[in-house]
């Protein structure tokens, strides 16, 4: 069955950086496009970042471009998201998921783990 774990998440003071990563299985993973969102407290879902299946071509949120940067490594299946120059903005709970930009599949709410980042003085 497909699982996505993140890690990676924690505190961090504005203007620093955070690496994600999320480990995949259960499905084709070097085939499929892969997508970043993040959720705050009271807040939509909001996508984030994706890449395509060969990791050549990536597409990102205005409120990130520029300092975030998505990655992956096909060969053990795992997506990553380095974060710089973090404002307190950036908080949120950190999920990956399957799809692209305009198609991805959204986080389950029961199921998804998430990883918290948490940007403060």
């Amino acid at each position: 069955q497909v699982q996505l774990v993140e890690s990676g998440g924690g505190l961090a003071q504005p203007g620093g950086s955070l690496e994600l990563s999320c480990a995949a299985s259960g499905f084709a993973f070097r085939f499929s496009s892969m997508t970043w969102v993040r959720q705050a407290p009271g807040k939509e879902l909001e996508w984030v970042s994706s890449i395509n299946s060969n990791g050549d071509s990536e597409t990102y949120a205005d409120s990130v471009k520029g300092r975030f940067t998505i990655s992956r490594e096909n060969i053990w299946s795992t997506l990553y998201l380095h974060m710089n120059n973090l404002n307190p903005e950036d908080t949120a709970m950190y999920y990956c998921t399957r799809g692209g930009e305009t198609d991805y599949v959204i986080p389950s709410r029961y199921w998804a783990r998430g990883t918290q980042v948490t940007v403060r003085s």
